[in-house]
């Protein structure tokens, strides 16, 4: 049973940065790939970013690729998202996930465990 805890939302204004980190606790976390995940009002649940369990491979979704970096201290058990340049659109609560699985994966539907999430404001 992992248990994963987000951290670092908050409110930011658009050109800022703001990390994010989630830490797992319970668990081998290196054997667990693990994505950001984030959820608007009134909207889906949306990819953000994986990193595979080695962390050689990393994958975004287009609208955060050049802004947003995704990486793990598994010594900390702890993966990061590093918000660069953010936009009201991004504007969301982030959730960060752990899979077995050893390769990216986009869909929720791929993922064991789940934080509770963090809320990222991002104003004009």
């Amino acid at each position: 049973q992992v248990h994963l805890a987000e951290s670092g939302g908050g409110l930011v204004q658009a050109g800022g940065s703001l990390r994010l980190s989630c830490l797992a606790s319970g668990g081998t976390f290196s054997n667990y790939g693990v994505a950001w995940f984030r959820q608007a009002p009134g909207k889906n649940r949306e990819f953000v970013a994986h990193i595979t369990r080695s962390g050689g491979i990393a994958d975004y979704t287009s609208s955060v690729k050049g802004r947003f970096t995704i990486s793990r201290d598994d010594a900390k058990n702890t993966v990061y998202l590093q918000m660069n340049n953010p936009k009201p659109e991004d504007t969301a609560v982030y959730l960060c996930a752990a899979s077995p699985l050893g390769v990216v994966v986009i869909t929720p539907y791929g993922y064991d465990y789940w934080g509770q999430g963090t809320q990222v404001t991002v104003s004009p």
